[in-house]
This record gives C-alpha cells, sequence and structure tokens, in this order.
C-alpha cells in the first residue's frame, strides 16, 4: 500500500499548486479531484470571466471607433460566440495544469474523497486507499443558497450558469454589488443589455475605498449600468421564462422584472462529503478552523483555501497551499499577511487594491495622511483614452508606513503587483516617490500619489 508524503483534496489553484511545490521539494503527492484540475477560478471563475470581460472591452472599443477615425457599417455583436473563445481558453489552460502536474511526478486521482482517518482517504471509485503522512484539504466554496432566491438554473442562476449563458437577456437583474456582480454588469452591457444591480450596503464594491467606489459608480452611470444601493433584496421568483425581483430601498418596497436573475452574493465552504467529523476537524461558521500554520483541529491535517474562509481569492489559496509544503518539506516561510494581500475587479475601470482603507485605518487608531493622484493627469492614460479613475495611498503620518494603496482606472490590477511588493518589503511613501517610473506609463500614477502624501506630487495641483 503505497504512502504519499502528502495528498491533496481539491484540484483548485491552492490544491494544484501545492502539489507542483511539493514535488519541487522532493516530496511525493498525490492529488484527488472529482471534477476538472483548476477548481472553480480556472473552469468557471477568473479565468473564462476575464476571457469574457477581455470581449467587453473589445466590444467597447469597437463602438467607440469613430474616436479613432475608423468607421464600418452593419456592426454584429455575437455573444454566444465570446463564450466559446472562453471556453476554449479554460480548456488550453486545464490541459496547461495537467501537463505540469504530469511533469512534476504528481499522481492525479479523479472521484470524490472522504476521511476515513486523518491520514487515509477513500475515494469514491478507487478500490484502494490514499495513505499519506499529511493532509491538505482544498476542496474550495460555492454560491451559497439565500432564503427567498432558490436557483433554477434557467431565469435564476449563479455565476456559473451565468458563464454558460450565450443568448444576450434584454434586462438583467444582479443581486449583489461585489466583484462578480460588477464584473457581469460590465460584460452584459457591452452587448447592450439593460442591467440592474442590487446591493445592500451604501456602495458598489462595498469592501473598497469608498473614494475609489465612488469613482467606480460614475464611471457605471456614464456607460448606462444601472445599480441601487442599500438595497435589502426580499426574494425573487421565476414565472413563464422571466423573473420577478422584490426587494426594499429608502423605505419603499419595489419590484423589477427581467429576463435573468444573477445572485452573485455569499459562499459557502464544500465540506459535506468529507466526512471531516469523523477525524475531529472542526468546522466554524461553515468553513474548516485553521490556526496560523494553517492546520485544523485534527493532526497532519492542513487546510487552505476558500474552504478556510479567511480570504477567498485564487492567489490566496496559492500562497497558502506553497506556505504549508514548504513547512511540511522543514522549511520556514514567511507567516501570510492577509492585510496586505491584492485584490482585484476587472471592471472598467479596473479596481485594485492592497492594505488598509482610509476609514479601516482610521478606525485601528492610525493618524493618517493620504495622497491621491487623478488618472485623467497621467499622459498614458490620456494616449488610450482611459481617464476615470484616482490612485490613493494612505499612510501613517507617525512612522511614515504605506498601510494601504487603492486604485481605480485602466489596467490598474497590472499595478497590484508593484503595490503588493511595496507592501511587502514596507515602503514608505517618500521611498515609493523616489521610485524611476517609465515615461509614458500607467505606473507613474503610483509614483505620483506616493508623492502626493506630501504634497508633491509633480503633475497635478491641489490648492
Amino acid at each position: 500500500m503505497p504512502e504519499y508524503d502528502v495528498a491533496i483534496v481539491g484540484g483548485g489553484p491552492g490544491g494544484y499548486v501545492a502539489a507542483i511545490r511539493a514535488a519541487q521539494l522532493g516530496m511525493t503527492a498525490v492529488l484527488v479531484e472529482k471534477e476538472r484540475v483548476g477548481g472553480l477560478c480556472l473552469n468557471w471563475g477568473c479565468i473564462p470571466s476575464k476571457s469574457l470581460l477581455w470581449n467587453a472591452e473589445v466590444v467597447n472599443l469597437v463602438r467607440d471607433a469613430a474616436t479613432y477615425g475608423i468607421s464600418f457599417d452593419n456592426l454584429r455583436l455575437d455573444m454566444g460566440a465570446a463564450i466559446d473563445r472562453s471556453r476554449g481558453v479554460v480548456d488550453q489552460m486545464v490541459k496547461g495544469v495537467e501537463f505540469l502536474l504530469a511533469k512534476n511526478g504528481v499522481r492525479t486521482v479523479q472521484g470524490e474523497a472522504a476521511f476515513a482517518s486523518p491520514r487515509q482517504l477513500r475515494v469514491r471509485g478507487l478500490d484502494e486507499p490514499i495513505d499519506a503522512k499529511a493532509v491538505i484539504i482544498a476542496t474550495g466554496a460555492r454560491p451559497r443558497q439565500l432564503p427567498g432566491l432558490a436557483p433554477d438554473g434557467e431565469v435564476i442562476f449563479g455565476s456559473r450558469e451565468a458563464l454558460s449563458l450565450r443568448e444576450r437577456p434584454e434586462k438583467v437583474v444582479i443581486i449583489g454589488g461585489g466583484p462578480i456582480g460588477v464584473e457581469f454588469a460590465q460584460f452584459w452591457r457591452a452587448y447592450g443589455v439593460d442591467v440592474t444591480i442590487l446591493e445592500l450596503l451604501d456602495h458598489l464594491l462595498p469592501l473598497e475605498d469608498e473614494e475609489v467606489s465612488l469613482q467606480l459608480e460614475r464611471a457605471y452611470r456614464k456607460q448606462g449600468i444601472k445599480f441601487v444601493t442599500g438595497a435589502q433584496v426580499a426574494g425573487a421568483e421565476a414565472r413563464n421564462g422571466r423573473a420577478t425581483v422584490r426587494f426594499t430601498a429608502k423605505g419603499a418596497e419595489q419590484e423589477l422584472d427581467a429576463d435573468r436573475v444573477l445572485i452573485g452574493i455569499g459562499f459557502e465552504a464544500n465540506v459535506e462529503a468529507l466526512a471531516l467529523d469523523r477525524i475531529g476537524v472542526q468546522v466554524e461558521r461553515g468553513y474548516v478552523k485553521t490556526g496560523p500554520e494553517l492546520q485544523t483541529t485534527a493532526p497532519g491535517v492542513y487546510a487552505i483555501g476558500d474552504v478556510t474562509g479567511l480570504l477567498n481569492l485564487a492567489h490566496v489559496a496559492s500562497a497558502q497551499g506553497v506556505s504549508v509544503v514548504e513547512r511540511l518539506a522543514g522549511q520556514t516561510p514567511p507567516a501570510l499577511q492577509y492585510q496586505h494581500m491584492p485584490r482585484a475587479t476587472y471592471s472598467q475601470p479596473e479596481v485594485g487594491s492592497a492594505g488598509l482603507t482610509e476609514r479601516q485605518a482610521r478606525e485601528a487608531g492610525y493618524e493618517v495622511k493620504v495622497g491621491k493622484f487623478p488618472v485623467r493627469a497621467n499622459g498614458r492614460a490620456k494616449a488610450i483614452n482611459q481617464n476615470d479613475g484616482l490612485i490613493k495611498i494612505v499612510s501613517d503620518a507617525a512612522t511614515g508606513e504605506t498601510l494601504g494603496i487603492h486604485m481605480v482606472g485602466p489596467m490598474v490590477t497590472e499595478l497590484l503587483t508593484e503595490a503588493s511588493l511595496a507592501m511587502t518589503l514596507e515602503a514608505t511613501p517618500r521611498e515609493l516617490g523616489w521610485t524611476v517610473a517609465a515615461h509614458p506609463t500607467l505606473g507613474e500614477t503610483v509614483k505620483e500619489a506616493a508623492l502626493a502624501v506630501a504634497g508633491e506630487a509633480i503633475h497635478f495641483w491641489t490648492e
């Protein structure tokens, strides 16, 4: 009976990265995945949605062709072709992950796993058990079922069904103004869909810095994307191929009719099939409870990614996977700083952030200094005709520490690595201001916002 150094349950961005890193460190690894490797992110999340959003950006450029001296007749848009292209991208990426797992000597087993003991797994359809010195739970999460919002998969649905919708609906209501909601709104609006977002809290992207959210809301109004904030959704009903959404906003009960309703809020961990009670793994609020090094309450069993509920982002899951296997191999990786993890939303304009918002910093007791730089003052932004946005740096006035970097504008998600590196290396705004940025680039906006903390921005005047 073979014994592996590590067995990983779930082949998403946490699981497959952990498996590959384990193999690199000379460990024997087995990966169990019940569907396709890549998990929700690669198959039904990050990758296909970003493919569709690129289509939306191309469509918007084509619609604005006259600005660039280009004219044509008989524009035709095929949303189904965009869906087909996104699925093709997914297939290529899945094959790439399968190739990497095989080349690194990771055994991949397809099936649903459950614990027989803390170090033994049983996989449905597999005769022999899988024994390992350590097991990593990486089963991810799925959209949560909400009272009064039961999806039927056709009229009322979640993001997975939305990513397969080939026919353009006339009118869509999106419940939830977080990243899922605003991204699908962007895609559908590009194809001429009448879109309304209903968000419970005061702003779209309510977890972002308030000024960033306000900038995005301004841009969405210009694009004709409607939204209602402070909207308490009571329920949605499907009848005869259409839906009615009931909600309360500003003290008044209201209704919206739509061809489709997207539920873009809430996730819950995939833990039911694992038989965690059998081995003493504790679950809190539906998520696997972990300690500082992602150890569960069962010896030798770890959990990473969305199943932990710590921060539901693919790159966080990958970082957690690497951290766990490096510790298993006897290394001492640095502790993960969740507060510094970059967060990206692929709207138009894009949103990217790392660290504390201004409000969070003040509530934490910091004496705050802020530097801001408008995207419209940047030469590259002008050149590509994308002028909406703001770069904002939040710092501690007492120590000069950079507490947060918040961005909304063209391609700012590509600036997140710079922001994340600055937070990791504890760069101060003064040091960011010393950085020489190539001209003309969008990266100059970060340098200018850093200079603005001390009132020294070069390319923008404030009274």
